[in-house]
């Protein structure tokens, strides 16, 4: 098949890099922490043209800005706009958009993909943490239990605002080569991988398109709305953190159940007091999970927009956002089962405590009784 090599007269690729960096951040605080260093004022964010009452989020994040960035790219300079946007659970959203103006389709492609060999997840580039220390140093006032930041995910976006010539969007998989662009691949891909790669496709108007893949994904955005653009972000910022309370409750049951074996091996008449010392820690545990997760699934309420709603839900699909939190909620079913077992053991314990203490009071009566005999 034969391509349309259109003229990007206008565009924007975005490389997106969600950090953990705090189990909660205090907004408001953050807020007036960044301001009192002169920088730019804070923006409590909301989406850009759609109206509250159809999407939400549940605590609007905080939106601030960074200095520019220089980036070399393909032997040529641009300059970057960054940002980053603060969650209340904890996840700080970093975004760095160049800039892209007059280019052929193919060397768009070319750019979109370089972005990714410098900024990507496979880069291992320093550039993230350079923007990070800065800012957690401002911030740090504000950052509840604050995290070393290990664990992230990204995402990149190829936004296209205008070409040389209309293009319907309903045709524009068939008429430009989408596939170098979504999978960062410099080889041919069989039929089903492109079909594959191409499914996840979305319109509304006739003259938009986002094509989503699980960490990429192609948008024509002729009238610059970032909608679509901040509800990936808040997906990849759930799925972030999904997977920071699934690997904190991997690596707590294997010590809560070292914990309850050595309860069970206590072998003293206090042993009660250790299994509701434990029961506690664990009810602790399950509660403050439970808590942020549920703030985490809220962080955006979609109602009466149903575009955005489809493409929210199916970005939650292709990331595995549901997946992840069914696995956190199986862990914390087991922790609460084995909190029931353990508050059980620990009522049984003092029942058996109460019971030596009785019987032992009627042998001292006993004795007493045959004493003064």
């Amino acid at each position: 098949m034969t391509y349309e090599q259109p003229i990007v007269q206008s565009a924007a690729v975005i490389a997106m890099h969600m950090i953990d960096i705090a189990d909660a951040i205090d907004l408001p605080g953050a807020q007036a922490l960044w301001e009192k260093q002169k920088r730019p004022a804070g923006v409590r964010s909301k989406l850009s043209s759609t109206p509250p009452k159809a999407v939400t989020f549940g605590v609007p994040p905080l939106l601030l800005t960074l200095d520019p960035l220089d980036l070399t790219l393909l032997g040529s300079a641009y300059r970057a706009q960054v940002t980053v946007r603060l969650y209340d659970f904890g996840a700080a959203a970093f975004s760095i958009q160049v800039p892209v103006a007059s280019c052929d389709w193919a060397a768009f492609s070319q750019l979109v993909n370089a972005v990714d060999a410098l900024l990507g997840p496979g880069a291992d580039s320093p550039v993230w943490m350079q923007l990070l220390e800065p800012v957690r140093a401002v911030l740090l006032s504000s950052l509840t239990r604050p995290s070393p930041a290990s664990l992230h995910e990204d995402y990149l976006l190829g936004i296209v605002h205008a070409f040389d010539r209309a293009i319907p969007a309903g045709s524009m998989h068939e008429r430009i080569d989408l596939v170098p662009l979504l999978s960062g691949e410099q080889r041919a891909l069989s039929e089903q991988a492109r079909k594959d790669l191409l499914q996840q496709r979305f319109s509304y108007y006739v003259d938009d398109l986002v094509v989503l893949t699980w960490d990429r994904a192609f948008m024509y955005e002729p009238r610059r709305d970032s909608d679509v653009t901040d509800i990936l972000e808040v997906a990849n910022a759930q799925l972030l953190e999904m997977r920071f309370y699934d690997e904190l409750l991997d690596a707590e049951l294997p010590r809560m159940y070292d914990m309850v074996e050595a309860a069970h091996h206590a072998g003293n008449p206090l042993a009660s007091r250790r299994f509701a010392d434990l029961a506690r820690k664990l009810y602790t545990l399950v509660a403050e999970v439970t808590e942020v997760t549920e703030k985490v699934d809220n962080a955006l309420q979609v109602t009466e927009d149903v575009y955005l709603a489809r493409v929210y839900a199916s970005a939650l699909d292709l990331f595995r956002v549901r997946h992840v939190s069914e696995a956190v909620d199986r862990k914390l079913a087991i922790i609460r089962d084995t909190y029931d077992a353990l508050y059980e053991e620990a009522s049984g314990k003092r029942a058996e405590l109460l019971e030596i203490a009785i019987i032992a009071l009627i042998v001292v009566e006993i004795v007493i009784a045959v004493l003064r005999i």
